[in-house]
């Protein structure tokens, strides 16, 4: 077994760190699935009849960084916050960056009237660019600063469009590092991972983004709260520091010119997971097909985030794929192990020792229910790792097991992608790729 660190610096102080807190084809996992259905729908009826939820809006355009608005869309909705995304174009389906397509719920246009506990800018460009340039928005979060409400942007965002606007006036605030010079001169640059300021909290890039949704739960709901969302995602416990890859019958993962990787989506699947995996082997400049398993393109994601797959799974077969990587989520799981056409392509890749993964729920409901993860050493989420036969690895974080690789949960997905990275294209292209991100 060899335990690599992907990145050998040294501990560093961080300024805001959380603590790390349909049917299927073997019977054990039904009675789980009903069993944290009825628990969410217990919860979900309790917190609605308790409190009015905190209205949040979260912007979108084409070409705004994907990463950055799903992990803050998924996060808040976590946290039972009522969040409305809103497209800034004519069209509610907006083409983010990296080849990700989403779907809004509204026109921004829709909501100017409405009232907002928290506006929560996205970054990215030229979408960065393209909320500046929108009046109504403009309007939205200016009317919201002056009642003294609660703002954010991440990325970008911070200094292309709240600095346009005139709104971090004597604040100190962060942003992507190559924006920090273009931050207004009266702002006062800071570089923290998450800079929270009064009533405005802003971050750096799509590797904190994490963090900074956690910020914005709890300015809204309070630490303990943020402390309850953050322990089921499985959270790095040190942010923007060292973390490490599992790795034992060590293999070459070869490919031809471009690896060609399919990632299935499908009603239910885990969003933050879906979008950190292909954003970030999109940046690699691999090849990554997205294919519905479901009879159309659009999916709803389990926090109810529409995405919009390249294909069917039906046409995605036809193709060869040096790597097939699945997203967790309960129902996308399950979804997943009901697709024979899916199940049969995953068999073909083992046999043929081709890389495959899985990561959160389905190393258990995929993998495992129909003997992929045999003779191999494999993790998953948490709650479902009694459903492996081999727990003997469960407790890290990602397992590379020769030709196979598996992850924890939503807090482990850009470890997870990372990990695939540097085993396709070297560790040094893995450590650029988490540098760009401020991921470390």
């Amino acid at each position: 077994m060899a335990t690599r660190h992907l990145l050998p610096l040294p501990l560093l102080p961080i300024p805001l760190v959380y603590k790390t807190l349909p049917r299927f084809p073997s019977k054990p996992f039904g009675p789980l699935l009903r069993t944290l259905c009825s628990s969410a729908a217990s919860s979900s009826s309790y917190s609605s009849m308790a409190s009015t939820p905190k209205k949040v809006l979260v912007p979108i355009a084409n070409g705004t960084e994907p990463m950055e608005a799903v992990i803050t869309i998924d996060v808040l909705r976590r946290a039972g916050a009522d969040v409305t995304v809103a497209s800034t174009e004519k069209e509610l389906c907006v083409d983010a960056c990296w080849g990700v397509k989403l779907v809004a719920d509204a026109l921004v246009a829709d909501v100017a009237a409405a009232s907002f506990d928290l506006i929560s800018l996205p970054g990215g460009l030229p979408g960065s660019a393209t909320l500046r340039d929108c009046g109504v928005l403009e309007s939205i979060v200016k009317k919201q600063a002056e009642k003294g409400g609660l703002y954010a942007a991440i990325c970008a965002a911070p200094a292309v469009a709240l600095g346009s606007w005139g709104l971090l006036k004597g604040l100190k605030v962060t942003c992507y590092p190559s924006f920090m010079d273009k931050l207004p001169s009266d702002a006062t640059a800071v570089e923290s991972r998450v800079q929270v300021e009064g009533q405005v909290v802003t971050s750096r890039g799509p590797g904190t983004a994490m963090e900074y949704s956690l910020a914005l739960v709890e300015k809204l709901y309070g630490k303990d709260k943020a402390d309850e969302v953050a322990g089921p995602m499985v959270m790095r416990p040190h942010h923007g520091v060292e973390f490490t890859i599992t790795e034992i019958n060590s293999t070459s993962w070869k490919f031809d010119s471009t690896p060609q990787i399919l990632v299935p989506i499908a009603n239910g699947s885990e969003e933050m997971e879906a979008v950190m995996i292909i954003d970030t082997l999109r940046r690699a400049k691999a090849n990554v097909v997205v294919a519905s398993v479901e009879d159309k393109l659009e999916i709803v994601a389990s926090r109810k985030v529409k995405l919009i797959a390249d294909m069917l799974l039906d046409e995605a077969i036809k193709l060869q794929y040096d790597l097939i990587v699945l997203p967790g989520g309960l129902p996308g799981a399950q979804a997943f192990s009901n697709s024979e056409k899916l199940v049969n392509l995953l068999r073909k890749q083992a046999e043929s020792s081709k890389p495959y993964g899985a990561i959160c729920a389905s190393p258990a409901i995929v993998l495992e229910a129909h003997g992929l993860l045999k003779g191999k050493k494999a993790t998953a989420y948490p709650a479902m790792c009694d459903k492996l036969l081999d727990q003997s690895y469960c407790e890290n974080r990602v397992v590379v097991d020769g030709n196979l690789i598996t992850s924890r949960g939503p807090g482990t997905s850009l470890e997870f992608a990372l990990a695939i990275v540097e085993k396709l294209f070297g560790r040094q292209k893995s450590l650029d790729l988490a540098k760009s991100m401020v991921f470390v």
